[in-house]
């Protein structure tokens, strides 16, 4: 029997390549009443991934961190979404682990992230 899924789950051309580490910009659609329109979020990715081709998980999940009036903010895409309009990649960063949550509790200097070549 074949699993069902609320969202439909195939690769997505309008999103690139990214994973932790990485600085993107997502746009997203953002409905107020009756009018639509697409809102940007940059931000460094803390967790998740993505490579084209690949087809994702129902339930795959990315965080986006930014720092907005000095107060960290963060927010949770699901990467199969329809209310993401695309996902542009700024900048690729260099970082050792699969999850960056140690950026949470850094500031300054040492929250930058040296960029990957």
């Amino acid at each position: 029997m074949e699993a069902r899924t609320l969202v439909e789950v195939a690769p997505r051309d309008t999103i690139k390549d990214f994973q932790t580490g990485d600085t993107v910009r997502v746009n997203v659609m953002i409905r107020e009443g009756d009018r639509q329109r697409i809102q940007a979020f940059e931000g460094v990715v803390l967790k998740g991934r993505y490579r084209q081709g690949d087809k994702p998980a129902p339930g795959a999940t990315f965080i986006v961190r930014r720092v907005s009036y000095g107060v960290g903010v963060e927010r949770t895409f699901l990467l199969c979404s329809p209310l993401i309009d695309s996902l542009e990649v700024t900048r690729q960063g260099k970082v050792r682990r699969a999850r960056a949550y140690y950026l949470r509790g850094l500031t300054g200097r040492s929250a930058r992230i040296k960029e990957r070549r």
